[in-house]
């Protein structure tokens, strides 16, 4: 068993090459980051479960990880045999033939023998190592090959005569040597990702595997043996049905095809536009499209027909249809729950199911949806925001309690308040209207609501007919009123009266004298 099981999203991208591509399980590793002993164990433990592409809908991430790990049998320790290995070496060199096979019919003859991948270091340890090297004959439709070419093209800006470097990206296919072209601003993700698009439309289908170098916009961990494939990368040949099967670090002849295709774009394309100025990325693309078609169709001078003549031939009928919809850039994020139910993306914070606190998901970007996954599953969903510092929430990703203080708004409490009284609602309006922020005054109204429970309707309004009079705007004051029977009590307002006494001076005391 591997020593760290694999997150299901990635289990069923497993299974999705190696049973519904026909990937070879070297090949589904490379593609995926993996070691290939891991593919193969994870292909085994879903053929043993009695699994199948494409797997039941009602199959589950959890459901999935229980079929493929169930709890392992008690076993008694018992000597393990070791195989004849010239007699395995043999066999191997029939048609059809792996080691993963000699190893399965090892095991139905011994059943406490090896596993496989203890098997696999004994007979390394046998026949050692040696470096093996073959000349590719590509299958049609099979292999997508792509790069960046190492010259670039100038655009200069008509407005400000700026002179902007513009790359250059080139794919080709196996088979046909069929190419494909074009200037993109960046060698970034999303420049990236669209130059595929852009080719996979040219070509009119899909190849079943994509053979990039392992720049960081494609391979996100570059490595001889287990490059990890970006996420986005990934994404988009999902959603095309292919797959990614980088070119070994320090290994051109792995894609010795693009090699030649770039020297020939070079040659035929950029050489001949370096005499002319273009303005726009559009523009340069309409040029590139024009000798791209002229490429394509000069004949080849050491084989029969063209580029063309042999796409429509063998290419063009074996590859993978396109899918419906172009795919839409995504970038794949880990975030973090936050104790407020919310994740942040780009200064904006989004919320999820409040249960989901101080995990961690993982964030699918788009130019107009954030999604959240959790093991697999979709949790939240909203429309992306560009606000900095402010919240999306829904409702139903609030605890009960949070969701019953939400309903509290001014506009309910003014409407609540308004059938108590006018002087009732001008009361709870202006102590509202007094607080920083309105939510501040929700507590004050709500005391007042309750205080129209007790003492009823026609003595809250008279009360707050005299706290607005006296200027008592505070539920306490409200309160106290109400307390002492004061809504009951007529204001008295005596005249003024002067008081006479030897000792009181009067006004003309102060009075000041003439000067002399």
């Amino acid at each position: 068993m591997p020593a760290k099981r694999l997150p299901m999203r990635k289990t069923r991208e497993v299974l999705r090459l190696s049973w519904g591509l026909g990937l070879t399980s070297r090949q589904a590793a490379a593609s995926l980051g993996l070691a290939r002993s891991t593919v193969a164990e994870y292909v085994r433990r879903a053929e043993e479960a009695g699994l199948n592409w494409p797997l039941p809908p009602d199959c589950d991430d959890f459901i999935l990880e229980q079929r493929l790990f169930p709890p392992p049998p008690l076993i008694a320790t018992a000597d393990r045999p070791l195989p004849d290995w010239s007699e395995v070496s043999r066999e191997l060199t029939r048609k059809g033939v792996t080691l993963f096979l000699v190893w399965h019919e090892y095991k139905e003859a011994h059943p406490l023998g090896y596993q496989y991948s203890r098997f696999c270091d004994l007979h390394r340890e046998w026949a050692g190592r040696r470096s093996v090297w073959m000349r590719l004959d590509h299958k049609a439709g099979e292999r997508m090959f792509v790069d960046y070419a190492g010259g670039t093209m100038p655009v200069v800006d008509r407005e400000t005569g700026e002179i902007r470097q513009a790359q250059i990206f080139v794919a080709v296919l196996g088979a046909s040597n069929y190419t494909y072209a074009e200037a993109t601003w960046t060698q970034g993700i999303s420049d990236w990702v669209g130059a595929h698009i852009h080719a996979f439309e040219y070509f009119a289908g899909v190849a079943a595997l994509v053979v990039p170098d392992n720049r960081w916009s494609g391979v996100s961990r570059a490595c001889r043996y287990e490059p990890g494939i970006n996420s986005t990368y990934a994404e988009m040949l999902a959603h095309y049905g292919s797959a990614a099967l980088p070119a070994r670090v320090g290994r051109p002849q792995d894609k010795a095809k693009v090699e030649s295709a770039v020297l020939v774009t070079q040659r035929w394309i950029l050489a001949r536009l370096r005499n002319r100025t273009f303005f726009s990325l559009a523009e340069l693309n309409a040029a590139i499209r024009s000798l791209l078609e002229d490429l394509n169709t000069r004949r080849f001078r050491k084989l029969p027909g063209t580029r063309r003549s042999q796409y429509e031939a063998l290419d063009r009928p074996a590859l993978l249809p396109l899918p419906a919809e172009r795919y839409e850039l995504a970038e794949w994020r880990n975030v973090r729950v936050n104790l407020d139910y919310h994740v942040e993306v780009d200064g904006h914070y989004y919320s999820v199911p409040y249960q989901l606190c101080r995990l961690e998901l993982e964030a699918r970007l788009t130019a107009r949806i954030v999604e959240c996954f959790h093991k697999g599953r979709r949790v939240a969903s909203h429309v992306r925001s560009s606000e900095r510092g402010r919240h999306t929430t829904a409702k139903e990703h609030m605890p009960k309690a949070h969701q019953a203080y939400l309903e509290w708004t001014p506009e309910r409490i003014a409407q609540w308040t308004g059938t108590a009284g006018p002087a009732t609602r001008e009361l709870v309006e202006r102590i509202i209207a007094s607080k920083p922020h309105p939510q501040q005054g929700f507590r004050s109204a709500l005391g007042i609501m309750r205080l129209g429970k007790i003492y009823g309707p026609e003595r809250l309004e008279a009360a707050a007919e005299r706290a607005l009079r006296f200027g008592a705007l505070s539920y306490r004051s409200l309160a106290s009123i109400l307390e002492c029977g004061l809504d009951r009590t007529a204001d008295i307002e005596a005249a003024p009266q002067t008081i006479a006494h030897p000792n009181i001076r009067g006004a003309a005391y102060f009075e000041e004298e003439p000067s002399c």
